[in-house]
């Protein structure tokens, strides 16, 4: 927590896609496990060849990318972190003067990184790689609190934990 009195200060660019990329390390695995479940289902009953091959992919990301989006909001709600903030040092804060709700996370988590959720659906993936960037874009050159798209939708930054 930031000491009282103290100015919080926004999470540097860098702070919050190092929290991000780790936390994709930890969902990629878990894409993984269920991408090969699938396929060993699908094969077993004579459905791999589907959608061209595509069925587990798909499956794995929708049931991965969902899992993540509400685990950003709750992780986000009770904490005002995910692991990857913890781990480096930074969390969600309300935007001067706002009060984050539940709604609030929800709608965060949904732009960001539930969108993403698009990004496993093909002809739509490209969609999904447009928000990313313009959430990053948005980060880097929003003045002064750094926030993303996500962020001033929900009424939310970004902020470093006194350290």
């Amino acid at each position: 927590m930031v000491a009282s009195g103290a100015p919080a200060v926004p999470a540097d660019w860098w702070e919050r896609l190092a929290a991000r990329s780790i936390e994709a390390l930890v969902i990629g695995v878990f894409y993984y496990i269920l991408f090969i479940a699938a396929w060993g289902l699908l094969r077993t009953v004579g459905l791999l060849d589907s959608f061209e091959g595509r069925l587990p992919g798909l499956f794995a990301w929708l049931a991965v990318g969902s899992g993540y989006a509400a685990y950003d909001c709750l992780a986000h709600y009770r904490r005002g972190r995910t692991f990857g903030k913890v781990i480096m040092k930074i969390r969600v804060a309300p935007a001067p003067g706002r009060a984050l709700t539940r709604a609030d996370l929800a709608k965060r988590a949904a732009l960001y990184p539930g969108a993403m959720v698009l990004a496993g659906i093909p002809g739509v993936n490209l969609l999904a790689g447009i928000l990313a960037f313009a959430v990053g874009l948005s980060i880097l050159i929003d003045r002064p609190l750094q926030q993303g798209i996500h962020d001033k939708a929900a009424g939310s930054r970004v902020i470093k934990e006194a350290r």
